[in-house]
């Protein structure tokens, strides 16, 4: 489980089991005890002991009674301590904004939304993601030096080592721009890069319908096409950073335009902007629809679209 979570600074066997054990305690429901986790871990309860040990007195694990309410003496059960710090995640969507901060339990402590435009580059983005993430902390008493680590999602493929985008069809302006190294210089504690699609098949495995999964496929619709492909435990990349830029399929030979350049994309015939797009012919073309009232037309989105159930099979033929 802990394989593709962690990528321990020194490699050794006691640093590895901690890890794991900190990854089983995180992730299981409830938190776990002692005699299972040297069970899980098949290692000896002396070896767990140690690794407990050094977890408590560093403050990010604590103790509770075990809340199952089983008969007799409840366990001493182990879970994360919700106490030890906060965490900040933020999504660089392709037109908005969002940004959580969270206790070390992934507990909500607070989110904004805001519209966003990625496409002007990352020298006018970048210092309104810094100005709006001190306003959340300031509003709730906290400063940057409180957070612990950021996570960072965009839309478009990662090259993780580096911390940079590759090339991404919706991103202009961003290509092997420093985006971590520069996000850290300016906050001063770790910050984690990641595809938008791939923390969303993380967040299923961790939290949602796959959870425990070793093998999944998160579909993301937007304004793009992406998926976050998690294969025998790990996230899959490819070598390039693309594996789940499925929105660039090519589906129809000849087809509309996609904003990567290439004609009849996935994305440039079934994401967001198209069902926009689609819609918007319905509705000019005078077919019945609700969206008809929405004016003006070219207002019309794909979240519109979402909203109204269609009154004839012309508006749902054509989307």
């Amino acid at each position: 489980m802990s394989q593709f979570l962690w990528s321990p600074p020194n490699p050794n066997v006691k640093n590895i089991n901690k890890h794991a054990v900190l990854d089983l305690i995180r992730f299981t429901p409830g938190g776990v005890s002692r005699a299972d986790l040297a069970q899980r871990m098949i290692i000896s309860r002396a070896a767990v002991t140690i690794i407990i040990n050094d977890l408590l007195d560093s403050g990010l694990i604590q103790e509770t009674e075990s809340r199952n309410g089983s008969s007799g003496r409840p366990p001493i059960i182990l879970e994360i301590n919700p106490g030890f710090g906060y965490v900040a995640g933020i999504d660089l969507g392709a037109t908005h904004l969002s940004i959580i901060l969270t206790n070390f339990c992934a507990q909500v402590i607070d989110e904004v939304d805001f519209p966003y435009p990625i496409n002007r580059g990352p020298e006018l983005c970048l210092p309104e993601v810094d100005k709006h993430l001190k306003e959340l902390l300031a509003k709730n008493n906290l400063q940057l030096s409180d957070i612990s680590a950021i996570g960072l999602d965009v839309p478009g493929p990662i090259v993780a080592e580096a911390g940079i985008v590759l090339a991404p069809p919706i991103m202009p302006g961003w290509d092997r721009f420093p985006i971590r190294d520069t996000l850290e210089k300016m906050w001063g504690c770790p910050v984690s890069l990641s595809n938008d699609s791939e923390l969303g098949a993380l967040g299923e495995w961790a939290a949602g319908a796959g959870r425990g999964e070793q093998n999944l496929a998160y579909i993301k619709i937007g304004i793009g096409i992406g998926a976050g492909l998690l294969l025998d435990g790990r996230i899959y990349r490819g070598v390039t950073g693309s594996a789940g830029e499925i929105g660039h399929l090519t589906i129809e030979e000849n087809g509309p335009l996609c904003a990567c350049g290439n004609h009849g994309c996935l994305e440039a015939i079934a994401g967001g902007r198209a069902i926009a797009r689609q819609a918007q012919e319905v509705a000019r073309n005078g077919q019945r629809t609700q969206l008809a009232n929405i004016k003006p037309i070219e207002s019309i989105t794909a979240r519109n679209v979402s909203r109204f159930r269609p009154k004839t099979p012309i508006l749902a033929t054509n989307l």
